[in-house]
């Protein structure tokens, strides 16, 4: 200590202030560092309990299936694991349909970028997730199907469910921190292009070079996902509703049903029985 004493006897005083302010913003990033720990100490006890509290049920399940004695359940005959399954189904089929809303949804991927970057730890693992739920789970809720395989299907739903609240917290956590300014810039400009690329008051032209100028402002930051580019070019090609045209009036065999002006009189029909002129003539001449 001796030489760090000798050496800061030399150091101006003034000097100290900057030192102060570094100190302190290292103790602030240090202190956010910590409570970041801390939250996703929480989120992972939280998820161990769930994932427990899905290992006992699936145990229970087995339990029952070794009082009832058949290896395999045919779940039409039983109304407890069929009834789980298709709980199971409408959770599983809830989750894919929340991560599909930022798959698809080019504006909240562009607010939400993290929940389609496979690079970011909490988001690869749902991923990891959801594959293992979609291959576990049986072709329908009555499938045959062993008790391991129901409990596993109900573990990995579990988990599928867990992983995607973590992930969907963090990604409107981070939202476009993990970004440089200049490309924070970038995707608020394509945020407002959205908006006129999907505007059913713009032309058709507008909407077209919105489009555009969103993909140009993307590439390199986000990457849209080919059915997420698939709804948005529908969006942008969507038609502009034009006014509706009054009604036209039917056609009347009768001109005299149709016509709106008294002054105009439709003429008499001709006489087809009537003679000619000429006709008469040469018959008062014989």
């Amino acid at each position: 200590m001796e030489p760090f004493f000798a050496w800061l006897s030399t150091v101006p005083w003034w000097v100290i202030f900057p030192i102060m302010g570094v100190a302190g913003g290292a103790a602030k990033a240090w202190e956010r560092n910590s409570k970041r720990r801390h939250e996703r100490r929480l989120e992972t006890l939280r998820m161990k309990a769930q994932l427990k509290t899905a290992e006992i049920e699936a145990r229970a399940l087995t339990q029952q299936a070794k009082r009832r004695g058949p290896t395999f359940v045919d779940t039409t005959a039983s109304v407890t694991s069929n009834d789980l399954l298709v709980r199971l189904f409408a959770e599983h089929d809830e989750i894919t349909a929340h991560w599909l809303d930022y798959e698809l949804d080019v504006a909240k991927l562009i607010a939400f970028p993290a929940m389609s970057d496979g690079r970011q730890p909490l988001t690869a693992a749902f991923l990891r997730a959801k594959k293992k739920a979609d291959a576990l789970r049986p072709a329908s809720a009555e499938a045959k199907v062993s008790e391991q395989q129901v409990g596993e299907y109900l573990q990995a739903v579990g988990d599928y469910a867990v992983a995607f609240e973590i992930a969907e917290k963090d990604a409107r956590r981070l939202r476009d921190s993990t970004f440089t300014e200049p490309e924070r810039k970038r995707l608020e400009r394509a945020q407002q292009l959205l908006k006129v690329a999907v505007d059913e008051s713009a032309t058709q032209a507008e909407r077209n070079v919105a489009y555009k100028r969103v993909r140009e402002e993307l590439d390199g930051l986000i990457l849209l996902s080919d059915d997420a580019v698939t709804v948005l070019e529908k969006q942008v090609a969507r038609e502009i509703t034009a006014p509706a045209a009054p009604p036209v009036p039917p056609a009347s065999a009768d001109p005299a049903a149709t016509t709106t002006d008294p002054k105009r009189v439709p003429l008499p029909l001709r006489n087809e029985q009537a003679p000619r002129t000429g006709q008469g003539f040469r018959d008062g001449q014989a």
